[in-house]
């Protein structure tokens, strides 16, 4: 009789998944996971995909409790790094080649998805109602909607954790279903030891600043042009001055959907500079630029640029930018 119930019990189990580790089961220990820490740190590979052209950045995130952040991300193809900080004075992006930083006053990263943030991620997956969950022979695959305010072409993410709870991997694909970006996690530390000034502006600066070489800075061989322009849209003035040695370039476009570009030699500031700005901090395919509400500057290969338009929606400013990356005129 005992063996009948036995039998019959393992019967029921089989039926019934009982002792399967559940997709509610694997979320609430992910979120007590991250919950428990009071830090984390860690290291890895952000690809991010432009058509053809293909943009490469190591990155290291650090966390601490009480809303302190520090991302680290250095290009591969030149070594050019920039720090995305946040403290109790306020938001940065740090450019230690330039002596530069620009101070935001802004919520980030709270008002959009962050691939390299596990709090961002997790966030993304406890608020999607209609998540899809899966399981191969190694991983648990959550894929969930995500939100790129700036950027709506962006429409979903997979996100790969090992066995263990491990997250091992981002990709974020656009409206046709194609990759992005993709985020390859190397390390996490959930238990890391900061120096007391590890989340302080100048204490950073100081550091890169002894082991940064100045960004060799970009010339004009002529205009650089947008491959994309919007539809009825052209070229109507091109000017350029000379300001304080630099070279600048002022390019006018006139239309239906008229703004304004300017390209200036990027010089690195004699004394560290603290830049007041409106916006929000903005990752294009080559550098952390500055996104405002008409405006979008950014640097790249020792060009500062700068689109400004009182018509233009933000998608249509990044498409521009996006753009001006294959144009091969930069010395």
């Amino acid at each position: 009789m005992k063996k009948k119930i036995v039998v019959l019990v393992c019967l029921l189990l089989l039926v019934t998944g009982c002792g399967k580790y559940s997709e509610k089961s694997i979320v609430k220990d992910l979120n007590k996971k991250l919950n428990n820490s009071n830090a984390y740190k860690l290291t890895g590979q952000l690809e991010i995909t432009n058509n053809d052209d293909v943009y490469n950045y190591d990155i290291t995130t650090s966390y601490k409790k009480d809303d302190y952040y520090r991302v680290e991300l250095t290009n591969k193809a030149n070594n050019y790094t920039q720090i995305i900080l946040k403290n109790k004075s306020g938001v940065y992006v740090l450019t230690p080649s330039l002596n530069k930083s620009f101070k935001f006053q802004s919520d980030w990263p709270y008002s959009n998805s962050q691939i390299y943030l596990l709090d961002a991620i997790m966030n993304d997956i406890n608020k999607e109602e209609n998540r899809k969950f899966t399981e191969s022979k190694d991983r648990y695959i959550f894929v969930t909607t995500v939100n790129y305010p700036n950027n709506s072409n962006l429409k979903k993410q997979k996100v790969e954790f090992t066995k263990g709870l491990k997250l091992k991997k981002v990709t974020v694909y656009d409206k046709n279903d194609v990759i992005n970006m993709k985020m390859i996690f190397d390390d996490i530390d959930y238990s890391p030891t900061f120096k007391k000034d590890y989340f302080d502006l100048d204490t950073i600066m100081e550091s890169y600043l002894d082991n940064t070489v100045e960004q060799e800075t970009g010339s004009f061989e002529g205009s650089i042009y947008p491959l994309f322009l919007p539809s009825g849209t052209k070229l109507v003035d091109e000017e350029k001055v000379k300001v304080d040695n630099k070279e600048r370039v002022i390019l006018t476009f006139d239309g239906e959907k008229p703004f304004l570009l300017v390209e200036e030699t990027a010089v690195m500031e004699d004394e560290f500079t603290v830049i007041p700005t409106y916006g929000e901090p903005y990752r294009l395919m080559d550098s952390l630029g500055i996104m405002t509400d008409n405006s979008l500057s950014w640097v790249s290969n020792g060009i500062e640029y700068y689109i400004v338009s009182d018509v233009l929606k933000q998608d249509e400013l990044v498409e521009i930018a996006q753009s001006i990356y294959s144009i091969p005129t930069m010395k």
